[in-house]
């Protein structure tokens, strides 16, 4: 079984000699034995104590509390349950700085596709990046929603062709019709629209979003602040209750 000097068992862990000692001091690090001369020697097991006290003071535990601890029955298991937190606390961090770094990419890239720049464009651009995810999902809900009405309204429709039956099919328009309206009022209560000219984000009436000329993420509208009718971006903003 390999045995570590002091200065071995330091070097191994990323810490000074000074450390090392200080530990024997403090009894959470005995030397397994002592040479003929008088040096302290480590073994196998005291050299992964000597990690699990490391990790306990990355995490800013106190000596006394890590003492306390490793004198439990059964230390494995505060120490496990420490790991864990350890773990999600670097999960949500790492979440966090992920979604920073793709922010700015968008940013970066928005940038980029423009002749010239300022202020208000980047502002269009933050708010814009700021509900993508949202209004994404949302999009897909209103999709998958909608695939099953289209779906019976046409078998309605083949089955009256079919069988000579309308009334499963007036049935059915008049539950798209229904779905439409409260679909629509749904989207149009979740979105914004920022106007090019002013950078102003408004919501339009209703009835003109509706019946609006529209590309997938851009509908032409009147801005409420300038007065500019023509193409506007579309945003995540929904109404406040």
């Amino acid at each position: 079984m390999s045995k570590y000097s002091t200065g071995e068992l330091a070097k191994l862990c990323g810490v000074t000699v000074r450390t090392v000692q200080y530990y024997d001091i403090r009894g959470i690090l005995t030397p397994s034995e002592l040479s003929d001369g008088g040096r302290r020697l480590y073994s196998e097991d005291d050299l992964k104590r000597m990690k699990v006290i490391c990790f306990l003071r990355e995490l800013d535990l106190p000596i006394d509390a890590i003492s306390q601890i490793l004198r439990e029955a059964h230390p494995e298991k505060v120490i496990l349950l420490l790991i864990e937190q350890q773990e999600h606390a670097i999960s949500e961090e790492l979440s966090e700085k992920q979604e920073k770094l793709e922010k700015l990419r968008e940013l970066k890239n928005g940038l980029k596709n423009r002749d010239a720049f300022s202020l208000e464009s980047i502002g269009d651009i933050a708010v814009i990046m700021e509900g993508k995810k949202k209004l994404k999902k949302m999009r897909l809900t209103m999709i998958l929603t909608g695939l099953p009405v289209t779906a019976l309204q046409w078998f309605s429709a083949i089955f009256w062709i079919v069988k000579g039956f309308w009334q499963p099919f007036s049935v059915w328009v008049a539950a798209a019709i229904v779905y439409g309206v409260l679909a629509s009022r749904y989207y149009f209560n979740h979105v914004k629209y920022i106007c090019p000219e002013c950078h102003e984000v408004f919501k339009p009436a209703l009835q003109e979003a509706f019946f609006a000329n529209h590309t997938p993420t851009a509908r032409k509208l009147t801005c409420t602040a300038c007065g500019r009718k023509g193409f506007c971006v579309e945003v995540w903003g929904e109404n406040k209750a």
